[in-house]
């Protein structure tokens, strides 16, 4: 389930943490850390329900994937790690702060934040997940990742694009629909920002249909030290539509956050 990211790594070494989003996988994180400086200890996890940890899931809650990643994270001796989130993986991830801030060195919230759905999203996820129940998950896929990609990516991120619907597609139902719900019921964890005793680093895209840019510039103001990175042409996955820009900004703040 975990993958370092060498073979060889001393336990004193800075971590970092990449948890994926919905309906995703560790997977989509392997060209993005392939190229990372030597140095860091690099960790993917499968989410509850996601990837290869789909055996016996019952709560698909944030504060139970929070639980889960605190208990691999704590088999694995990290006591502190950088946490970068990706969507469903921030919301994750601001759970495990709220619970657990001490294991928390950074954060990277990457097309995430700490607002609860809108009345508007709420009745877009139970339009979702309405109709996964009547067309199955293949279907959904086929429709819910191209407009993630920002317009000027969606016809030449073909490969992109099938990587993510294929993976998309292996999810259990039990899985999309138990994470719609989770997500729609997550708390305002804007708190989470406005007590943190670490940096964050707020990724965002101006072509971003799931998390506007525009919500994101007010919780730019709440944690004591704030980083942000706007990209234009980019949707809501900065990861693949502007991957060395993103990369870098990530290993720039592993520096700030591990100096």
């Amino acid at each position: 389930m975990w993958r370092p990211h060498s073979c060889c790594f001393m336990s004193s070494q800075p971590t970092i943490l990449f948890l994926h989003g919905f309906a995703e996988s560790r997977e989509v994180w392997t060209e993005f850390t392939r190229d990372f400086p030597d140095g860091y200890r690099l960790l993917t996890l499968n989410l509850p329900g996601h990837g290869t940890n789909v055996h016996d899931i019952r709560d698909y809650s944030m504060e139970a994937q929070a639980r889960y990643v605190a208990e691999q994270l704590r088999q694995k001796n990290v006591e502190r790690a950088l946490l970068v989130c990706h969507s469903m993986g921030g919301y994750v991830a601001l759970a495990f702060a709220e619970r657990y801030p001490e294991m928390v060195a950074g954060l990277v919230l990457f097309h995430s934040t700490a607002l609860p759905d809108t009345s508007e999203k709420k009745a877009n996820r139970d339009k979702n997940m309405d109709f996964v129940r009547r067309h199955g998950v293949e279907k959904f896929m086929e429709s819910f990742i191209r407009p993630l990609f920002a317009p000027a990516n969606r016809e030449c991120m073909l490969e992109q694009r099938e990587f993510l619907e294929e993976i998309g597609k292996t999810t259990p139902e039990a899985t999309v629909l138990g994470a719609l719900e989770a997500m729609k019921n997550r708390p305002d964890r804007t708190k989470v920002l406005r007590e943190a005793r670490f940096p964050v680093l707020f990724i965002a895209g101006k072509d971003d249909v799931a998390v506007p840019a525009e919500s994101l510039l007010p919780q730019l103001a709440l944690p004591a030290q704030s980083h942000a990175l706007l990209l234009s042409d980019v949707g809501h996955l900065g990861y693949f539509e502007e991957p060395e820009l993103t990369r870098r900004a990530v290993v720039d703040f592993a520096e700030v956050v591990f100096k």
